[in-house]
């Protein structure tokens, strides 16, 4: 199936919209919800379970699968669908965003004021072939250029591919974004050309850079806008707060074209969705809502709630009432406080089924919520 985007709805309160994206391996309503799968699987959980809790778009991440188990033992699985036995859509990155990251922390790090230079060298070079980085695994010389993440991600046959793109942290001056920018979208250039050489079904989204700064990320938009993209992710660096990024996307949002999805990279916390879905924003990425199960914070409608804490070890209630998960329907709130307090494994798993599909209904809530014009 070729890919394609519809819109079905547009609210008449925001810019807020529902749509469906169509792939070969099956819809992705919007707007949506997409969990970080970084090495083909989400923690904790086999992608059949996944599967069955209903996540349309999977995120995985290409610099992990590059350097393990590698390009080529996918490509002979069949696929990156094959090899982790997944139906439904996936999503993969250039591998550019976690090359910089290592290097200046993540986007969440610059939300919380952390950017930071933790680990310069392991970007040992960059030009403008691309960026010669060491691996993590064994500390081997790896050259990551547009094309080679290209050709990484048509082994893999993801459903949306993104082209190769620089990460600059927050704290850079105003010269150095510039030039940074531009390279990016020389790398983006690059990285479209390769992939329309052989579609193969595969859509591309183009990434918005330009920091905070304002008429960066317009140039940005209007560079991006003009070449045949299917969509449009706004990445880079998206402020140290929350009213920076939402600035920033309120500007940049409306100046690209409404008839092709646009995604938000990295960012999904259960804040961030309730206020950026009304800028008309489709999909959003995030480790939040499994990063939290991991650590016991149980997402509910009236709150998250902390597990470890003493006064549910006799709470023989599920999580919530009307959830529909399997971890609601079959175990207490006790025992998986019980599950926690002996660091079972099966505690972060219970916990994870219970927040990815809190997250799913949630956005089930959401799109409907837009059909009705309440958003």
């Amino acid at each position: 199936m070729t890919f394609r985007f519809e819109i079905l709805h547009r609210s008449t309160k925001s810019r807020a919209r529902v749509g469906r994206i169509h792939t070969s391996h099956g819809i992705i309503d919007t707007p949506n919800f997409v969990a970080v799968g970084t090495n083909g699987t989400i923690k904790g959980l086999d992608n059949e379970m996944v599967d069955a809790i209903g996540l349309q778009l999977m995120f995985c991440n290409t610099y992990h699968l590059l350097l393990q188990p590698g390009t080529d033992v996918v490509k002979r699985a069949g696929g990156l669908h094959r090899f982790i036995n997944r139906k439904m859509p996936i999503i993969t990155d250039s591998g550019g965003f976690q090359v910089f990251s290592l290097a200046y922390g993540s986007v969440a790090d610059e939300l919380k004021s952390r950017g930071s230079k933790k680990n310069e060298g392991h970007v040992l070079k960059i030009n403008e072939e691309g960026v010669l980085f060491r691996s993590y695994r064994d500390g081997s010389k790896v050259l990551l250029t547009p094309e080679s993440s290209i050709a990484a991600q048509k082994a893999f046959g993801a459903d949306i591919i993104i082209p190769f793109d620089e990460l600059p942290p927050y704290h850079i001056d105003a010269g150095k974004l510039r030039s940074s920018l531009e390279r990016t979208h020389r790398w983006e250039k690059r990285s479209l050309d390769e992939h329309l050489k052989n579609p193969e079904g595969q859509a591309m989204y183009a990434v918005v850079h330009g920091g905070i700064d304002s008429e960066l990320r317009k140039q940005s938009c209007n560079f991006l806008s003009n070449l045949p993209f299917d969509g449009y992710a706004i990445g880079g660096s998206v402020g140290k707060n929350k009213g920076e990024m939402s600035a920033m996307l309120q500007e940049a949002v409306p100046r690209l074209p409404e008839e092709k999805p646009t995604h938000l990279l990295g960012i999904g916390d259960l804040d961030s969705l309730e206020a950026l879905v009304p800028l008309g924003i489709d999909t959003f990425d995030s480790s939040y809502p499994t990063r939290a199960a991991r650590h016991g914070m149980l997402l509910t409608r009236l709150g998250n709630l902390k597990i470890g804490k003493a006064e549910y070890a006799n709470n023989f209630q599920p999580i919530e009432q009307d959830c529909i998960c399997s971890t609601c329907q079959n175990f207490s709130l006790a025992y998986l406080h019980h599950l926690f307090k002996a660091h079972e494994l099966t505690a972060y798993a219970l916990a994870t089924v219970h927040n990815l599909t809190f997250m799913v209904e949630m956005m089930k809530r959401t799109r409907q919520a837009i059909a009705d014009n309440q958003i």
